[in-house]
């Protein structure tokens, strides 16, 4: 099953926190930055691949109205 966007952005924030601390050696914060990574570019694809639907969503007379996204509203 394939998680959420918000757990996967949860997840995203835990290791962010771990790296932060700066306390974890060398090779394990060279691993869970390696996922973060995964998670970070997992949380791009879906935001991208959501402005896109939200862009078609909103044609208007033929003409695409882009909006900008807000991430907070898209948390709640």
């Amino acid at each position: 099953m394939e998680r959420s966007f918000e757990d996967a952005l949860n997840e995203l924030e835990q290791i962010v926190g771990r790296l932060e601390a700066g306390d974890l050696p060398l090779e394990q914060s060279l691993e869970i930055f390696e996922q973060g990574i995964r998670l970070s570019r997992e949380c791009r694809q879906r935001l991208t691949n959501v402005e896109r639907r939200i862009e078609i969503l909103t044609k208007e007379a033929g003409e695409l109205t882009a909006k900008d996204l807000d991430l907070n509203e898209m948390r709640s």
